[in-house]
């Protein structure tokens, strides 16, 4: 069993969060995780700022735009994680696009994650039906190859993603990029139903998660709730860490609760 599929037990409803690497800036990265880590964070996704990032809202876009002027590469992520992996023990993901995957070579990529203490990879412009050469790569490496579906994605897709992916499914909310929003799909009900009825991975609901109650909601229906652009946000306005903090406690407080109620 991998270090992400081990998060997932029974009855426990995992919280993952999203940060930019490199955002705000290198040095401060490795210390925002290490915050969310010890707030209760089960896994932590690092995302590899790239230059036309296609899944992206405009939140976590000018978070990837600030650490590009930076001068924030790959291969200064792969540092940064192998910092954040010497200070906490929390399954790391990497959240990239596939041109920088490329660019880097496909082994060379995998084994240096390995090196970093990454434990996972998800590529949202990667399809499925084209992923066979680096889930080929990764499973040789021990990482997990996480894949993506939403709400209109076909039969035959999940069924693909139901058997390539790895560690757990990550359910998109809603058709469209990432960012806040005020409610959540009145279809993710149905959707998430839809995939359960196709494997026994872990699925954790992403995009579009900002506040407690819809971390609920999403957690009555998956394994986990998944939530970025909300981070960002709070680190953009609070430096200190203290508002971030705050939110993350009130979300794994609140995910705790609500095992030991069986309710929402």
């Amino acid at each position: 069993m991998s270090q992400i599929a081990a998060v997932f037990q029974p009855g426990y409803k995992a919280l993952i969060a999203f940060i930019t690497a490199g955002y705000p800036n290198y040095k401060a990265t490795a210390k925002i995780a290490v915050t969310l880590a010890e707030c209760g964070c089960d896994i932590i996704e690092l995302g590899i700022p790239f230059s036309d990032p296609l899944a992206d809202g405009a939140t976590i876009q000018k978070a990837s735009y600030q650490a590009l002027k930076q001068g924030i590469t790959p291969e200064a992520c792969l540092e940064i994680a192998a910092d954040i992996r010497k200070k906490i023990a929390t399954p790391l993901v990497f959240m990239t696009y596939y041109n920088p995957v490329l660019n880097y070579g496909l082994k060379a990529f995998c084994k240096r994650c390995v090196k970093a203490g990454i434990n996972g990879l998800i590529v949202p412009d990667l399809p499925p039906e084209e992923g066979l050469e680096l889930e080929t790569i990764t499973r040789k490496s021990t990482l997990d190859l996480i894949y993506l579906l939403a709400p209109t994605s076909t039969e035959s897709r999940i069924n693909i993603v139901a058997s390539s992916s790895r560690g757990f499914i990550y359910l998109v909310s809603l058709a469209g990029v990432t960012g806040t929003r005020n409610t959540l799909s009145p279809e993710l009900q149905s959707f998430v139903q839809r995939v359960r009825g196709k494997t026994m991975l872990p699925l954790c609901v992403g995009f579009g998660i900002s506040n407690v109650e819809q971390a609920l909601r999403a957690a009555t229906l998956a394994d986990g709730v998944i939530i970025g652009s909300r981070l960002i946000q709070l680190i953009e306005e609070d430096a200190t860490l203290t508002t971030l903090k705050s939110f993350i406690t009130s979300l794994r407080q609140a995910l705790d609760a609500q095992k030991r109620t069986g309710g929402y």
